[in-house]
């Protein structure tokens, strides 16, 4: 329930502050007679998102067995893409996305004919990358931790960040959001590691692949994933009582990659504060 939600969390505040600082500056520049294109391009990607989520869902359900733990591998695959791709990106453009939302707003409305399908589809596009992103997180997630808790805790990290993303917006909240996407971009490659070790296994029971199935260790008498503890590290980390071996070094060579990566201090010309969004 904590990863689906601390995730939900991350990307809904992305998304908030990316319609916060455009809706900011249409009223600060006179223009916010043009918030309600504003609404029109956030309710279409929402609606993309859900019917892009839904479409998959449903042809999945027809697949055979094999099949679908094929499926499960390519999305848990994509996801880990995604998650990688989305913290690194913030990472990237934490200094100038406001800089660039305000000029791409500027270049939106800056003929008369069509200004108002440009802002749309300006607000589409920087919104629906996010629910993308989030449609094929929670996909994989709940394929490989199918309990309730986890549409749940996606949910009230949906409704933390639209709550967080609005207090912002008024003035009402201040974040140091430099170490909040730090963190919890640390976290969401742990998580990654869990779902690409997943979907080795999935690889595996799909019989595609067949290599390193020695057994590691055995903690099921300890620690079982059943266990309270043991379903927290499972749903935030991909914790397994009995991995195989490749599923470790899946698991360790992804994070000595990519940890450290994130982690590395940026160029001085590079160099800013994310809560300057």
């Amino acid at each position: 329930m904590l990863a689906p939600f601390l995730i939900m969390l991350r990307e809904g505040l992305e998304a908030a502050l990316i319609v916060g600082i455009i809706a900011g500056y249409l009223r600060q520049t006179g223009r916010g007679h043009w918030l309600p294109a504003v609404w029109i391009g956030i309710f279409l990607a929402v609606a993309l998102s859900l019917f892009t989520g839904a479409a998959i869902q449903l042809l999945a359900t027809g697949f055979p067995q094999k099949a679908q733990e094929l499926f499960e591998a390519l999305i848990g695959l994509l996801a880990v893409a995604v998650l990688v791709g989305m913290v690194f990106w913030m990472r990237r453009v934490a200094r100038s996305i406001r800089t660039e939302l305000h000029a791409s707003v500027d270049a939106a409305l800056a003929g008369r004919d069509g200004a108002a399908w440009a802002l749309i589809f300006m607000v589409f596009l920087a919104t629906a990358r996010e629910g993308l992103e989030s449609v094929f997180f929670l996909l994989a997630i709940f394929q490989q931790s199918p309990s309730a808790a986890a549409p749940l805790g996606a949910l009230l990290g949906l409704l933390a960040a639209v709550a967080a993303g609005w207090a912002i917006y008024a003035g009402a909240l201040r974040l140091d959001l430099r170490r909040f996407f730090r963190w919890t971009g640390v976290f969401i490659l742990f998580v990654a590691a869990g779902l690409l070790a997943g979907s080795l296994r999935a690889l595996h029971e799909a019989g595609l692949w067949n290599s390193l199935q020695q057994v590691v260790f055995d903690l099921g008498r300890v620690l079982p994933e059943s266990s309270p503890f043991g379903t927290v590290l499972s749903g935030l980390l991909g914790y397994r009582e009995a991995p195989t071996l490749g599923e470790v070094i899946v698991y360790i060579v992804f994070l000595a990659i990519t940890v450290p990566l994130f982690l590395r201090p940026q160029p001085a010309a590079r160099l800013g504060r994310v809560t300057d969004v």
